[in-house]
């Protein structure tokens, strides 16, 4: 056996020993919906933002709003973070109906909650920066969208988390 096998078996080894690391149990999430105008036309974006870590779970765009986008989004939030257990803070704007349907447990909060608009507003703020509205396909702004929660999340300093 020569060094390099031995190396690899080694570390195989010790992976196959440490167990998997815990995942992140989200425990409070904030969830709302702003309206914005893409070439002219009003589409409604729903956002997600975890209370504890301040990052952004998930950004959707909905041609229109109400209780069945309001329950598309949290459905596809849930699968791509497993939200089963925790508690989402909302308005009273179809999100009770739609957590209710999805069997997910939510409370009206106005206070607690503002971390989402905050995030609207500089996410708003940046938009402006270049254009008074989206302009361009609704596939580019979902991509910007995307790359700007990246942004947020990992690049752009948080104050709050130094």
């Amino acid at each position: 056996m020569n060094a390099l096998t031995g190396v690899w078996n080694w570390v195989h080894r010790i992976a196959d020993s440490v167990p998997d690391p815990p995942t992140l149990r989200r425990r409070r999430v904030a969830v709302d919906e702003t309206a914005v105008t893409i070439n002219g036309v009003w589409s409604w974006l729903y956002a997600a933002i975890d209370l504890d870590t301040k990052l952004i779970l998930d950004v959707t765009l909905f041609g229109r709003h109400g209780t069945d986008p309001a329950a598309a989004f949290l459905s596809g939030l849930d699968e791509k973070h497993d939200l089963s257990d925790t508690v989402f803070l909302v308005d009273q704007f179809g999100y009770r109906t739609a957590l209710s349907r999805l069997g997910l447990s939510g409370q009206v909060d106005y206070t607690e909650r503002n971390l989402i608009e905050k995030w609207f507003h500089t996410l708003k703020m940046r938009v402006g920066r270049f254009h008074t509205s989206w302009v361009g396909s609704r596939r580019s702004i979902r991509q910007w969208l995307a790359l700007f929660a990246h942004y947020y999340n990992h690049l752009r300093p948080h104050q709050s988390l130094d």
